[in-house]
């Protein structure tokens, strides 16, 4: 048996989440849209920021989605993957930050003298 943890998006549930939601689906697409529209930062730059944030949040549909816009807008396979270490470095840097939290326990059940 062939299962996946995420199934693929398929037209019949765009069409359901269209049907439960309408009015949401119409204002979360207009949203979109407006954030990639091409501005102070062009539309490829800000799919190789969802790139990065998408493998942050790790939404696999993000990811998949975000990298074939990019592409589509004229990134490299190198820009993504550069933009996939960015988004590592953030998420390894946000542990290294947070062990002050760790440290200061430490710190406070084990005072220095």
């Amino acid at each position: 048996m062939d299962t996946t943890m995420y199934p693929p998006s398929s037209a019949e549930l765009a069409r359901k989440r269209r049907e439960l939601a309408p009015k949401p689906l119409e204002a979360f697409k207009a949203f979109s849209a407006a954030v990639f529209a091409d501005g102070a930062l062009p539309n490829v730059t800000k799919q190789l920021i969802a790139v990065a944030v998408a493998h942050t949040t790790q939404c696999p549909y993000c990811i998949k989605g975000h990298t074939a816009e990019a592409l589509k807008h004229g990134a490299t396979e190198q820009q993504v993957m550069e933009a996939i270490w960015v988004a590592a470095e953030m998420r390894a840097g946000g542990a290294y930050a947070h062990s002050t939290l760790a440290l200061d326990v430490m710190q406070h059940a084990h005072p220095q003298d």
